[in-house]
């Protein structure tokens, strides 16, 4: 599949040269920036404080709308307290630059995102996360009580899988565990609403941070970091936290005045990715789950085929260039159900030739 370089936004179609396709790709999962009242509702957000804030969130004059947006997006995640920062890398990195230093060991799973792992820190990709899993509750049987930090992802987006953490709680019975999770392709898609997986991974004895990118599903340029209020005061008292440029508050302030718009869009996701769901449960070559928008292609060269039948999927090497082609289709909200029946409508066809 060849590289695309492209010259405006990407949407539900992409214009190459003399040809449109419909794109499949990209992580912006509720599509929510498409949404005219959305983008309404941002511009004036930006008029009102600019499109950057160029002030360390701990100087003498300070934004409200920073700790309005922390108090609000805690609050409704089921966290006692939140840090809000510009990226989620930045994020994870601060999240766990904090955790790391007081842990006797760290257990991280196989696809656990580079932003919440230590520096120098591998992880043993040979295993798949239930066999991770396992190793992490044998382990635990034979320690001494520990203090054990132990580090993943909510859902591995290129595999379409969504991870259970139900079993740290056997964990916690022995020893003192802090579970870091990344939730950057779970905000606006996992959860019972648009902030993440806080609350089905609250278990007891068990201290739960949360970190991840809002950039993706719900479109803000920004990272949130999401805990019990020691964590979040520790994390805040770093000089990281205190030096890094804070994120566009516009986008914090429209996220706080479009939350209709949100849950329309994450209820139009759910439904479009349970119906794509249906209608390709009878191709052997696609899999995926009626709960996360993304399907898995399983013989990449699809990818190449659909690209001339004019659909764009997400299709690249992971995780070095020499590594395997991962190919993928991805839905969002800016879709419509015509855009899903005509993709669903070509798999059948590929499926029929081979």
């Amino acid at each position: 599949m060849n590289n695309l370089n492209l010259d405006r936004r990407i949407g539900p179609t992409l214009q190459v040269g003399k040809k449109s396709y419909l794109f499949f790709s990209g992580t912006s999962y509720l599509g929510i920036d498409h949404d005219s009242h959305y983008q309404s509702v941002l511009f004036d957000c930006i008029r009102r404080y600019g499109f950057s804030h160029g002030l360390s969130r701990v100087n003498n004059v300070r934004l409200k709308v920073f700790e309005e947006f922390e108090h609000f997006f805690a609050k409704h995640a089921k966290a006692e307290d939140a840090a809000v920062m510009s990226s989620g890398y930045l994020s994870g990195i601060t999240a766990i630059q904090y955790l790391y230093p007081q842990a006797d060991l760290c257990w991280a799973a196989p696809d656990t995102h580079a932003a919440i792992l230590p520096f120098g820190f591998t992880t043993d990709t040979q295993l798949n996360f239930i066999q991770w899993k396992n190793q992490c509750l044998e382990k635990s049987e034979q320690l001494s009580p520990s203090r054990i930090l132990i580090l993943g992802n909510a859902v591995d987006p290129l595999r379409a899988e969504i991870h259970d953490y139900s079993w740290v709680k056997e964990v916690a019975k022995k020893h003192e565990v802090t579970l870091l999770i990344d939730d950057s392709h779970a905000f606006g898609v996992l959860g019972k609403s648009v902030f993440g997986t806080y609350a089905e991974n609250s278990f007891p004895n068990v201290n739960l941070v949360i970190s991840g990118s809002l950039g993706k599903g719900l479109a803000m340029p920004a990272g949130i970091i999401l805990g019990n209020k020691e964590v979040i005061q520790g994390i805040k008292s770093q000089v990281i936290f205190a030096g890094a440029s804070p994120c566009s508050p516009a986008n914090l302030q429209a996220f706080l005045e479009t939350q209709d718009i949100y849950k329309a869009q994450r209820q139009k996701i759910r439904d479009f990715t349970g119906v794509f769901y249906q209608e390709t449960a009878d191709l052997s070559t696609v899999s995926g789950s009626a709960k996360f928008p993304v399907f898995i292609l399983k013989d990449p060269t699809w990818s190449d085929k659909l690209e001339k039948m004019g659909f764009i999927t997400s299709s690249f090497s992971y995780p070095t260039s020499e590594s395997p082609r991962i190919s993928r289709i991805v839905i969002s909200g800016f879709h419509s159900l015509w855009d899903l029946m005509a993709l669903n409508e070509a798999l059948h066809q590929l499926s029929e030739k081979s």
